[in-house]
């Protein structure tokens, strides 16, 4: 093939059982610039359409980018919305995912702290700009110009990816590649309220849904020290949810639990989809607790202001987090023992796996495998 750029093998040591061709790394005589050929995915062709195979070139790596070969990528709710083009954002075609885990395969120039080889991972966001407040004060993930893996861009369901090393994150051998890949996103978004809001071993708190976060969420909330309720309208959940580390169990179908939960949280942090009644759980937390939400409800939340006022209760919200806030998140994840529930499925059979996460019959995250 032309000099400087990869080679695509596929024999049956170095071919992916997925149909994607595995990239090997190839370097121009240049020193400084690193090329290759095509990279291969799948692509949402249209809003709402199943991802069918695609390629494109990514031309020269830059500085301070790593090519990722990837091995596993997990399908988060957000692949959904974005192959929908449910919040007007998305360009066609694009392969989506941003859970992604591979090894590194080239690295450009002024890249530090990596290494060719390396096992590491890479969440929702991509790149920043660096210079700005948020990004100087270590909040990249506030940046008002952050890059998102695959918004505008091409990600996970592919054979391989470009990033910012700022943004790679090393995996820990004591997690495996599929166990990690949906950390990277669902994990570092319920780490982030818990850390932020100084949950430790004197919270009272309440994790509202056993889904897809929930599951992770209650895991960490018991690791933080706390004392952990589950919120979830299956009672058939409150075995599974126990197991998982809460202490309590809410079946909030039933109107006289949630009466006798009256004023005794700290923390309520909803991963829910859906809506609900959220006067019950502002009722539901103490004086100067805070209900946040991860989850995003189809319908706008409306509450009751008194007992905001007069207990100063709080509502937010809360995204991704920063870098150095999902190398923690990882680490502590290895060291505890925090684990989600996974699905795997080949990448050729993405279109399955995304169907089957559609009708919520994941239980509880599904991850694609190269």
């Amino acid at each position: 093939m032309k000099a400087g750029f990869y080679r695509y093998l596929r024999s049956g040591q170095t071919g992916c059982s997925s149909g994607l061709p595995r990239p090997v790394p190839y370097r121009s005589c240049e020193a400084s610039k690193t090329y290759m050929a095509q990279i291969h995915g799948l692509a949402a062709h249209a809003a709402g359409a199943e991802v069918l195979p695609f390629k494109y070139d990514p031309g020269t790596l830059r500085a301070q980018e790593v090519e990722i070969a990837i091995s596993h990528c997990g399908i988060c709710h957000s692949d959904l919305h974005l192959i929908a083009n449910d919040w007007g954002i998305s360009q066609f075609p694009f392969i989506p995912g941003h859970e992604i885990v591979g090894k590194i395969s080239t690295m450009g120039v002024g890249v530090k702290g990596l290494e060719v080889g390396q096992r590491v991972g890479v969440g929702w966001q991509s790149n920043s700009c660096g210079l700005c407040e948020w990004c100087s004060r270590g909040l990249e993930n506030l940046c008002p110009t952050a890059e998102a893996t695959c918004v505008h861009r091409h990600g996970g369901y592919a054979n391989a990816v470009r990033v910012n090393a700022r943004f790679v994150i090393p995996i820990p051998d004591a997690i495996s590649s599929e166990g990690a890949a949906p950390l990277l996103c669902g994990g570092v978004t319920v780490y982030n309220p818990l850390r932020s809001h100084g949950i430790n071993p004197s919270s009272r708190v309440g994790i509202v849904g056993i889904g897809g976060l929930g599951h992770i969420a209650l895991q960490f909330a018991r690791v933080f020290g706390a004392d952990v309720t589950a919120f979830s309208t299956s009672e058939a959940k409150e075995k599974e949810a126990r197991a998982l580390g809460a202490h309590h169990f809410v079946n909030t179908r039933e109107s006289k639990m949630m009466r006798e939960v009256a004023g005794k949280f700290d923390f309520i942090l909803t991963t829910i989809n859906a809506d609900q009644d959220w006067n019950a759980y502002i009722q539901a937390l103490r004086p100067t607790g805070t209900l946040c939400f991860v989850g995003v409800p189809p319908s706008p939340v409306s509450v009751q202001a008194f007992p905001l006022v007069s207990g100063i209760r709080t509502i937010t919200g809360s995204p991704i987090g920063s870098p150095h806030l999902m190398r923690e998140m990882i680490d502590v994840a290895a060291r505890h023992g925090v684990k989600a529930q996974t699905e795997a499925f080949p990448m050729a059979k993405a279109n399955e796996a995304i169907d089957k996460l559609k009708k919520n019959k994941v239980r509880y995250r599904a991850v694609l495998a190269n």
